[in-house]
């Protein structure tokens, strides 16, 4: 008797597109498969971007981003989705509009504002529809501390201001992760509120210029492990382990903050010399590719 094959998380990412692969929906698309998902991507912006900068940006029509969810919606169905870069107003209320008609599966908001090079990927206009329109659809929200504090509307000058970020934010409805990597210090610190309680998630900073589309990566994995059936906090914490092996086993590309390495569990046997086992003993790093 033939065993049937079981169906891989269906993953969508809702974000723009780096040419240069290290962010957007490549960095998205790149994730989902290392956890063992089927990706599926909506476009929402063109960028001309590389590893220093963003030199340019075309919007995608918003119609056009609406017919892209349907048809995924429709035909090939969704366990999560990850939302990116959405770049104006009008397209933030498009997908605002289409996840309302699809409501059920998880929904992990990246609200990325400005790129790692310092390039601006989100309007002044659009910041505000995105906290109204998609924070009240979303599971789970993940800003870096500038971007929280831009959420918030007040400084994040201390621990106590960025639990308080953390509580206004969910006040409109979704868990929020506030990422600690724009944090100073030796150690990098990422704090979780769901609502009720937080979770606290230290970890020693590596030191690497392999940077860029860190933000995106966490968040698809997020979504990949929820999409796969995982609980919140272990959904993150697995997500934080994937990532931190994603930055450690990272290769120099181009001359700015190149990519992290998303495939590197698939290149320990070649590349063993990057990351031994003992290293990653070391970073406390012990990921596994398929999600259960």
């Amino acid at each position: 008797m033939s065993r049937r094959r079981r169906t891989p998380p269906r993953l969508l990412t809702i974000a723009g597109s780096d040419s240069g692969g290290g962010a957007g929906i490549q960095a998205d698309l790149k994730t989902f498969a290392a956890h063992g998902g089927y990706g599926m991507s909506v476009v929402t912006a063109v960028t001309a971007q590389n590893t220093r900068a963003v030199t340019a940006v075309h919007e995608i029509p918003a119609e056009v981003v609406t017919a892209q969810i349907e048809v995924v919606f429709d035909d090939i169905g969704v366990d999560a989705v990850k939302i990116g870069m959405l770049s104006s107003a009008t397209i933030v209320r498009a997908v605002a509009a289409s996840l309302r008609r699809h409501a059920g599966p998880p929904v992990v908001l990246d609200p990325v504002m400005v790129a790692k090079s310092g390039d601006a990927l989100l309007r002044d206009d659009a910041v505000a529809a995105l906290a109204e329109e998609l924070l009240p659809l979303a599971t789970l929200v993940t800003p870096n501390l500038p971007e929280a504090e831009r959420l918030a509307g007040h400084p994040l000058e201390d621990e106590a201001s960025i639990l308080e970020a953390a509580r206004a934010l969910a006040r409109r409805g979704p868990a929020v992760l506030v990422k600690g990597g724009h944090g100073a210090g030796d150690e990098v610190v990422d704090r979780l509120f769901d609502g009720e309680r937080f979770q606290v998630y230290r970890h020693p900073r590596l030191t690497t210029r392999s940077t860029h589309g860190t933000g995106c990566t966490l968040s698809s994995a997020i979504a990949a492990r929820l999409g796969a059936g995982a609980a919140l906090a272990p959904a993150v914490g697995g997500a934080i382990e994937y990532l931190r092996g994603a930055l450690a086993a990272a290769y120099p590309l181009g001359h700015g903050h190149g990519p992290v390495d998303h495939l590197f569990e698939g290149r320990f046997e070649v590349r063993n010399s990057v990351l031994d086992g003992g290293r990653r003993a070391e970073l406390g790093i012990h990921t596994r590719r398929h999600v259960t």
